[in-house]
């Protein structure tokens, strides 16, 4: 079943690194208190909970470009 929950998260994400890290942080904050975004069981972990958010679209990401990182140089031909 965690097979199938990783691969409906997947196809909304796209990429499993950042797949990986949207769990992660969601599982550390459901760890902190935080509620959970859907009606959850019993014998649901965290992790389980994070996928299932993510499969249904109520947890998003937005991708940020990180002005603070140098830019990468331009070569130019002579």
């Amino acid at each position: 079943m965690t097979n199938a929950l990783v691969q409906d998260a997947l196809k909304k994400v796209g990429s499993p690194e950042i797949l990986v890290n949207i769990v992660s942080k969601r599982v550390r904050q459901l760890g902190q208190g935080f509620r959970p975004l859907l009606e959850v069981q019993p014998r649901w972990s965290f992790m389980e909970i994070a996928l299932r958010e993510v499969s249904e679209g109520k947890l998003t990401f937005e991708a940020v470009e990180d002005e603070a990182a140098p830019k990468r140089a331009k070569k130019i031909a002579a």
